[in-house]
């Protein structure tokens, strides 16, 4: 008999009834699954989802993300089980089945691939090193200008070491970095022809293209674990983009691209004086173009009042079921006109439920080969980023 692990046992019976009373089971049904799954760690250590409970806890994850403002969606997910993948070459083919199926030609599906949990006292089959499936390449140029993400420093640089070469541009993309079990981490390249991405250019104010702005058309973050019932899986997941999220956020904080001036020239605008406003008049005019570009090219994209409404929505569905939501109000308000948004007037309880999601721990590895630090300025809405 192994250690018996009470925590397990007492977070596996409170999901398992909760998945059979929102799924209508009768509780001799529940009390039968319990027993399985208590004989099933006293006898192993751990437990095995079914595919019924391992997509009803992912949706129920995405349902209690407190950061995330668009959970009106949350049944909607669709759910990629690779918990059997036994190789690296396996790994990579749920990488690039998730990039397409989630981009659907930019009708963007809410999707999520689930690989094989962690077990104590064993190597964790699959941690993904990439914070997002899809990211811009960050290079420190010897004036110490950064040339693209200055997010992805750190990780183009453990890219390099591994032998990947980028051009040099804003926009290269990275290949995506992981590590199976505990043996050296591997890459999987990320070409131009499988990833949307959408330039941004103005339906009024036009000719944007010597700004040279662009993005990707979906947010995969796989820098977390999905935890259901005590058990922790790696799974890279996705949303669809809120326009701030890419015009207030990306293009614009100062540890990101920070092209908030360059916006402001282009458009003509007084940028002498902070009284003349010319941050919040590009801030706009760069939600605009971002909105309407992600439009004009058939990409799927939310705008931050619609995204409030659809909040209230879900509170109010909730609320029939006799569930409270709970949120981080920080994180659920938009960084832009907030008072604007009725989310903002509100209040709400922040408390995190389980199933959810959580930030993983680098692996020792990673920490290795990592010549510097670069903190994460963001540890936003998991669905969105």
């Amino acid at each position: 008999m192994k250690y018996m692990n009470l925590s397990l046992l007492n977070e596996a019976a409170k999901f398992l009834v909760q998945y059979g009373e929102e799924n209508g089971l009768s509780k001799d049904t529940i009390s039968d699954r319990q027993r399985c799954v208590s004989k099933e760690i006293k006898s192993t250590g751990t437990y095995t989802h079914t595919l019924e409970e391992i997509t009803f806890g992912a949706k129920l994850a995405w349902r209690n993300s407190t950061k995330c403002i668009g959970r009106l969606f949350w049944e909607t997910l669709d759910v990629f089980d690779a918990r059997h993948v036994e190789s690296p070459d396996e790994v990579a083919h749920y990488l690039h089945q998730h990039i397409k199926h989630a981009t659907n030609a930019g009708k963007i599906r809410s999707t999520i691939t689930v690989f094989p949990p962690l077990k104590q006292n064993e190597p964790q089959k699959v941690q993904l090193w990439s914070p997002q499936l899809i990211r811009y390449a960050g290079y420190t140029l010897d004036n110490h200008k950064v040339i693209g993400d200055p997010a992805c420093i750190e990780l183009t640089k453990i890219a390099q070491k591994m032998g990947w070469k980028g051009e040099g541009g804003p926009y290269d993309l990275l290949p995506v970095i992981f590590q199976w079990k505990d043996e050296v981490p591997i890459m999987v390249p990320i070409t131009k022809e499988e990833i949307l991405e959408v330039q941004i250019d103005h339906p009024v104010h036009q000719n944007w293209g010597p700004l040279n702005l662009k993005w990707y058309a979906v947010p995969i973050i796989s820098d977390r674990y999905l935890e259901i019932g005590g058990l922790r899986y790696p799974a890279p997941f996705n949303g669809w983009y809120m326009e701030t999220e890419i015009a207030a956020r990306n293009f614009v904080d100062s540890y990101r691209y920070n092209r908030l001036r360059d916006v402001a020239e282009h458009l003509g605008l007084d940028t002498s004086s902070t009284t003349t406003f010319w941050r919040d008049k590009a801030l706009v005019e760069l939600q605009h173009a971002v909105y309407a570009s992600f439009k004009q090219a058939g990409v799927q994209i939310v705008d931050h009042y619609t995204a409030a409404q659809q909040f209230q929505t879900f509170r109010d569905k909730e609320e029939k079921q006799q569930r409270e939501v709970k949120g981080d109000w920080t994180w659920l308000i938009p960084p832009v006109s907030p008072a604007l948004t009725p989310i903002f007037h509100q209040g709400i309880v922040n408390e995190e439920l389980t199933p959810n999601f959580f930030k993983q721990k680098r692996s020792s590895l990673y920490k290795k080969m990592s010549e510097m630090t670069v903190s994460s300025h963001s540890h936003g809405c998991p669905y969105h980023s």
